[in-house]
């Protein structure tokens, strides 16, 4: 049976993921190929939740007072969300032949929660609760500009979250920058994410060919 391949779009907000992500997938289409696209946190009963703490609507009373969920909490919630994600949605898809994009994945889970957690051990735990998460056959970077990246979401009128502080989103910028060392065993790419959309999505279409190209589905 041909399965199909998963891509992973990955990038601070403000990037492109979900744009690029619906480039890509009209890429398939002109061609002939089937593809899906999907997002984390996904449509599920813990992707929703996750949704609303994003937002600032869901939130805990601690010691400190009434915030949102510590980083530990957080990361496990990803987890248990990719999980059902995975289970539900991705991997009926790729049996089924049909390529999936996701915009964001693991990835975002070990660079946002490692960031807010601020220590050194924070990826190597969230790594090893994201164990049996199935491997992307290759993972899209979009790299931009912080500021520029802001300057966007400003545009759209993006709704404010709780990782929407620019001196977090340049500290993301820094640990997205070191993915590839610290997943060597994973197909990751850099694009550059600074040019115009078209621009974006042809470089990101040249990457999935050389992909398709080099790697046979099982």
């Amino acid at each position: 049976m041909i399965q199909g391949h998963l891509i992973v779009l990955e990038g601070i907000d403000g990037s492109g993921t979900s744009t690029q992500a619906g480039m890509l997938k009209q890429a398939f289409t002109l061609r002939g190929l089937p593809a899906h696209v999907t997002a984390e946190p996904s449509a599920g009963p813990v992707g929703c939740m996750i949704r609303q703490i994003l937002a600032g609507r869901l939130v805990v009373r601690g010691s400190r007072g009434v915030l949102p969920p510590d980083w530990k909490t957080m990361s496990l919630l990803f987890a248990a969300d990719r999980q059902d994600h995975l289970a539900s949605e991705i991997e009926p898809n790729l049996m089924d032949g049909v390529s999936v994009i996701c915009d964001r994945y693991l990835y975002s889970s070990v660079v946002y929660q490692s960031v807010s957690a601020g220590r050194a051990d924070a990826r190597d735990w969230i790594t090893q609760i994201n164990y049996f998460v199935r491997k992307p056959d290759l993972v899209l970077y979009l790299n931009v500009d912080p500021q520029e990246a802001r300057r966007r979401r400003q545009e759209r009128d993006f709704q404010v979250e709780i990782f929407d502080d620019p001196e977090f989103q340049e500290q993301l910028v820094k640990k997205y920058h070191s993915l590839s060392s610290m997943f060597p065993d994973i197909n990751i790419v850099t694009v550059d994410a600074g040019r115009s959309v078209a621009e974006v999505a042809e470089a990101c279409w040249h990457h999935v060919e050389k992909m398709r190209n080099h790697r046979t589905p099982v």
